[in-house]
């Protein structure tokens, strides 16, 4: 059936009114506080980026930001929660590599995260520290791989929780050493596996730099190497995996603001444009620095090249945590 010209002319000016009115409600955007979900546990790595980034967003925004942690459940918990969120602009979350790639891969959640999600650009990116407790009696990697292949039926290695960066690193890490160590999960994320690892109740983890560094500064922990081609500038002696004798291990977590499906695009324009203007900021930058991230270069903060990211990450790890085996249990 042909549209008449009348109906046409309705249609018309209906979609340019709702044009008009989405521009002109993110043009007053945000009229009251957006809510950034953490879903991970207060005090852990994911917490600390994302109360720094909320700070850059609060100035570059002029407005509230309010960060919830909704743990549990390896991130998918905090992640649901987001995905119910309505899509007007308030509801924002924090993923990172393990929520927003691996849980994909090993858990059955209501969302899927090839589609359910808009990208707003990448926050920082940063690689893990292989650390234990202050008095393992291994001083560097090879006598640390000794040790687990000593003590495979008593050694331990905390993590955050099944599909966790920390857990699939230690299951590569035993199969590229031939080791054997049991995994203790924390529901509430690796800040409270720190705690216990520091207090000698654990004996190794995976962590990333942000959740180690304050603690091996202050010699609560003991470092062996970082999963990364080049050592961290702000801890310069620990050595690479390369250097500390397991060349080619390399993991690393990145950070990223994701919002609903759906959102309004003029809406989604001005969080990614506060966003870069937040990672341009000299005082967000150092902070983030201070704990061990990598920022990204502004031609990789688009949603665009997060949307690349995903699919590149997801096309490489999700064979790999197939084929280890790693389920949720």
């Amino acid at each position: 059936m042909t549209m008449s010209r009348r109906a046409f002319v309705k249609t018309s000016a209906a979609a340019s009114l709702s044009v008009i009115a989405a521009s002109a409600k993110a043009a007053a955007y945000p009229t009251r506080p957006i809510t950034l979900i953490v879903p991970y546990g207060a005090g852990g790595p994911t917490d600390t980026i994302g109360r720094i980034i909320a700070e850059g967003l609060r100035e570059a925004l002029n407005g509230t930001i309010v960060v919830e942690n909704v743990a549990g459940a390896s991130g998918t918990i905090g992640v649901t929660k987001f995905y119910r969120s309505p899509n007007d602009g308030y509801t924002l979350c924090l993923g990172n590599w393990p929520t927003f790639v691996l849980n994909g891969a090993i858990f059955k959640a209501p969302y899927d995260v090839t589609k359910d999600f808009e990208p707003i650009g990448r926050v920082v990116t940063d690689p893990q520290i292989i650390i234990s407790r202050p008095d393992l009696p291994a001083n560097n990697l090879k006598e640390l791989i000794a040790w687990f292949k000593s003590n495979g039926d008593k050694a331990t290695q905390a993590t955050g929780g099944t599909g966790s960066t920390s857990h699939v690193a230690g299951i590569l890490f035993q199969h590229k050493t031939d080791t054997q160590f049991a995994f203790v999960p924390y529901r509430q994320g690796v800040g409270a596996a720190m705690v216990d690892l520091i207090a000698g109740r654990v004996d190794t983890m995976f962590s990333v730099a942000a959740n180690a560094i304050p603690h091996l500064k202050s010699g609560a922990v003991k470092a062996y190497a970082v999963t990364a081609k080049e050592r961290l500038g702000i801890m310069p002696d620990i050595p690479t995996v390369d250097e500390a004798g397991l060349p080619g291990f390399y993991t690393a977590n990145w950070h990223a603001l994701f919002a609903p499906k759906g959102t309004p695009k003029p809406i989604l324009e001005a969080l990614n444009a506060a966003l870069v203007t937040a990672l341009a900021n000299p005082d967000i930058r150092k902070r983030m620095e201070d704990v061990g991230q990598t920022l990204p270069p502004k031609e990789q903060q688009t949603p665009q090249a997060l949307t690349q990211l995903l699919k590149d990450d997801i096309a490489t790890w999700w064979p790999v945590v197939k084929e280890a085996g790693i389920k949720n249990e």
